[in-house]
């Protein structure tokens, strides 16, 4: 449950937010600003990250990388393959499947263990949609080879 917080903005900050309210609709004031706060809370406690904005919404990011989902995601797959890789390894083997210093994929990790609902449901929904999109795939692969109910 929130609670109301008087909260002073300096003007150009105020100006800049009410900007960005207007420039995206079904955005309020109050929720915009608690996401900014929150992003910036988490961006301190894990130095690394940044949020950037995308079609499914905001998510974390590597700074400079790629989002921290496609890391776990990796490293998740790197984990069904070989079962017996875990701690440093794990994270070479991540590493390395992705084309990512070590550093950067411990980052991804640090991030995932203090939000991991987040994380899991981005890589979910990743791969709901890698699944739709094979499927739409042969059903069109189906009908070119003139064979439209088969899939």
């Amino acid at each position: 449950m929130s609670s109301p917080r008087s909260v002073r903005f300096d003007d150009d900050v105020l100006r800049r937010l009410d900007h960005y309210v207007r420039s995206h609709p079904g955005a309020c004031m109050s929720s915009v600003t608690n996401l900014f706060v929150d992003e910036a809370l988490r961006v301190e406690e894990h130095p690394g990250i940044t949020f950037r904005p995308g079609p499914t919404g905001r998510r974390a990011g590597i700074v400079g990388g790629p989002d921290v989902w496609e890391v776990i995601d990796t490293l998740l797959t790197v984990r069904e393959h070989d079962p017996e890789l875990a701690g440093a390894a794990l994270v070479s083997a991540t590493a390395e499947a992705i084309g990512l210093p070590e550093h950067r994929v411990r980052i991804a990790v640090r991030y995932y263990a203090a939000y991991p609902d987040e994380i899991d449901e981005r890589v979910e929904a990743n791969r709901q949609a890698a699944l739709e999109a094979e499927a739409a795939w042969q059903a069109e692969q189906s009908l070119l080879r003139g064979n439209p109910r088969a899939s």
